[in-house]
């Protein structure tokens, strides 16, 4: 059901960083890879596959929710892994904010194996000024200290290091502020923040044998609300819900969300389709968004034997699974998220499309972020509304840009903002 064009003339385009040139001139580097705004909405924070972490703040001197350039450093490097002969790339997979306790800000940053504990913070700089002609001891003038501006330094205060044998996809820091978990393919792991020579193994679901391997991990998650429960997801379509005081190891009699299909309508794309690339919970902790492919489901965590609701996306890519593989999109991780009131869902697609979904209602509304609408907007024309085709819709008969999609994106905790990533581009939208 698609929405009003009321409902989407609310949403409207409010800022764009990043370099708005032609792709031709985008640097791998420079492609962002995560994005996440702190707990209070005003910080954003974006990394990109240059193992950049760039910092934005909120431009209080702005009626509306804009934000400004904050501070930018490097998080990872690139590394190489002699015992494996394996280069690890210093690409951001993931930021998490550590919840504020002082003037400082914490964040975690993760590449494939190394994650960073970041400790953001202003201090002032004291420069020698001018001389201070009162006191003189033989001929010796001292120069008066000054205070100078403020700047912002970031410095590393934890790395945990060596505990993944395979990519980390997720981190997650857990509400009693004092532990996170990590995941890769195949296990999770539990930190303490403060220690970082070890960690606990709470999830392993690694074969004995590597040829049986039939499932890895996509993504996890605490929950928001109680420390002791977490979930992740497989690439077998299932949703895992796992309460650590049950058992060392939390695979174990964990509830299992799991979407059953039809066998009728199986094919050789069919278990591909059913991975899933994120899930997220409810602020309130109550429900689980997973995305796979084609579909966002939401899923109620008292009732494990079908999803309370189901969103299709770019529905009109089912009978062209066969190219989407030829390509390799149909690999394309694509996240997902609540708002911070828990009403609507977004996710992304395909030609820097994104879509907002009214749980209530089910209705969608299609948004676009691409730098074209800025020449359009520049240019005074009508169509700045950076929506595609007719009533702000997509227009199927339109062929679709499988270079420009929308993985990653965050939506603000408090507000209806939504920050999203294209390509190089950080575009800000808001209600």
């Amino acid at each position: 059901m698609s929405a009003t064009n009321e409902d989407e003339k609310k949403w409207k385009f409010a800022q764009c960083f990043g370099d708005k040139g032609d792709s031709d001139d985008i640097t791998e580097a420079d492609i962002i890879s995560a994005v996440e705004f702190d707990h209070t909405g005003d910080y954003l924070a974006t990394g990109d596959k240059g193992g950049r972490v760039v910092l934005f703040e909120r431009n209080d001197t702005k009626k509306s929710c804009e934000y400004k350039f904050h501070t930018e450093f490097q998080s990872h490097e690139p590394e190489f892994d002699y015992l494996k002969s394996l280069e690890i790339e210093e690409k951001i997979n993931k930021i998490k904010w550590c919840r504020r306790t002082n003037a400082a800000h914490f964040l975690l940053s993760t590449n494939d194996k190394t994650i960073k504990l970041w400790k953001v913070f202003e201090r002032s700089i004291k420069v020698p000024h001018e001389y201070d002609n009162n006191i003189t001891q033989r001929g010796l003038y001292v120069p008066k200290v000054l205070y100078q501006d403020n700047v912002v330094a970031a410095i590393p205060r934890r790395i945990y290091a060596n505990a993944h044998a395979y990519h980390i996809n997720s981190i997650s820091v857990n509400s009693d502020g004092e532990t996170y978990i990590s995941a890769d393919d195949l296990r999770i792991n539990l930190w303490n923040l403060d220690i970082s020579e070890q960690s606990f193994n709470i999830v392993d679901i690694k074969p004995a044998n590597m040829e049986e391997l039939t499932e890895v991990i996509t993504a996890a998650e605490f929950h928001p609300q109680q420390c002791n429960l977490l979930m992740y997801s497989s690439s077998k379509g299932t949703v895992k819900l796992a309460d650590m005081r049950e058992s060392a190891l939390c695979d174990q009699n964990a509830k299992v969300f799991e979407a059953y299909e039809d066998p009728n309508t199986r094919s050789f794309f069919s278990e591909i389709i059913s991975s899933i690339s994120d899930v997220k919970f409810s602020p309130d902790g109550r429900y689980i968004l997973a995305r796979d492919y084609l579909t966002l489901k939401i899923w109620d965590i008292n009732m494990e034997n079908k999803p309370v609701q189901t969103f299709n996306i770019h529905d009109n890519l089912r009978s062209n699974l066969c190219d989407l593989y030829e390509n390799d999109c149909i690999f394309d991780k694509f996240e997902c998220m609540f708002s911070g009131d828990g009403k609507n869902v977004m996710t992304g697609s395909y030609s820097n499309n994104f879509s907002i979904y009214n749980r209530e209602t089910n209705a969608e509304i299609s948004l676009q972020a691409d730098k074209s609408a800025f020449k359009a907007k520049r240019l005074g024309s009508a169509k700045n509304k950076l929506t595609l085709g007719r009533n702000g819709k997509r227009d199927d008969m339109e062929p679709m840009d499988f270079n420009k999609k929308i993985l990653h994106a965050s939506w603000h905790p408090k507000e209806n903002v939504l920050a999203i990533a294209a390509t190089n581009n950080l575009f800000i939208f808001n209600e």
